[in-house]
Parts: structure tokens; C-alpha cells; sequence
């Protein structure tokens, strides 16, 4: 007979499983997002993941006898707008099944529920904690100009 210790544990090993799998499931989910806009005349479409990376865009073969380049990326880009704001709708959907319920999904996929979203630059400067950071040099000169195991 197993002791409470041991049925412990296996509850919860069952428990890590389930959130295992369920974490799986909603990778995948997020993956299989894909909303499409298209143009008034169906000339552009454009199509874009979860988290709003272009996928695919299809041009009429008469496209670029119809718009100049400038028009046509100014579409492409307002279309991949739109169909960013719906994929990003459907993934805080998704999300939203998963996370406690006092957590805005939208919040956490970077955007506000307008639809709007703040720019986020991923290269910005930050603070380095000077104790932690001792032994790395952060300068601004590229990578290239080191030897991996001598920083000059």
C-alpha cells in the first residue's frame, strides 16, 4: 500500500503532466493562429501569425500595373496592421483560457485592448549592474572586433 508521501508525489506528477501538456496544446493553438486582410479589390492580401510576423502576402498578377510601389507598400503594411490586431485578438483568446482570471492577455502579449500597441525597442540601452557585469566589457564596439576569450 502506497504511503501518503508516495500518492502525493504521484498526484502531483499527474498535476506536472497535465500542465505539461496543456502548455503543448497552447503552443500549439498560438502556432495555428494565421489571420488574412485583404484588399477592397482583392488585388493584396496579406496574412500574419499570433504574434503578428507577416506569413504570407499574394499579389494579383496586374497589381503593380494598378498601384505604384509606394501604394502597394503602404497596403501591405496597413493591411498587415489589420490583420495583426485580429491574430492578436485571437491569441488573448486563447491565452485567456489558460491564465488566472485577474490576468489581461492582452496586457501580456504586449498590446492594450484598443488595439493599439506600445513600441518596443529590443536593442534599447539599460542599466548594467556594474557587480554582476565585472567581467564582460559592454561596450558599444561590435562582437566582431573580440576574440572569444579575450575581451580587449
Amino acid at each position: 500500500m502506497p504511503s501518503d508521501h508516495q500518492a502525493q508525489v504521484a498526484e502531483l506528477m499527474a498535476d506536472y503532466q497535465r500542465s505539461r501538456e496543456r502548455l503543448a496544446e497552447t503552443h500549439r493553438e498560438l502556432a495555428a493562429i494565421a489571420e488574412t486582410a485583404s484588399s477592397g479589390d482583392g488585388r493584396v492580401q496579406v496574412a500574419v501569425g499570433a504574434r503578428g510576423e507577416l506569413r504570407e502576402v499574394l499579389l494579383a498578377n496586374d497589381v503593380c500595373d494598378k498601384l505604384r510601389p509606394a501604394q502597394l507598400a503602404a497596403t501591405i503594411a496597413e493591411l498587415s496592421a489589420k490583420a495583426a490586431q485580429a491574430a492578436a485578438r485571437r491569441a488573448a483568446d486563447v491565452l485567456a483560457a489558460v491564465l488566472p482570471a485577474d490576468t489581461d492577455p492582452e496586457l501580456l502579449l504586449g498590446g492594450h485592448a484598443d488595439g493599439e500597441s506600445e513600441s518596443v525597442l529590443r536593442n534599447e540601452s539599460r542599466p548594467i549592474d556594474d557587480d554582476v557585469a565585472e567581467e564582460e566589457d559592454f561596450s558599444e564596439a561590435s562582437w566582431l572586433q573580440h576574440s572569444p576569450t579575450k575581451r580587449t
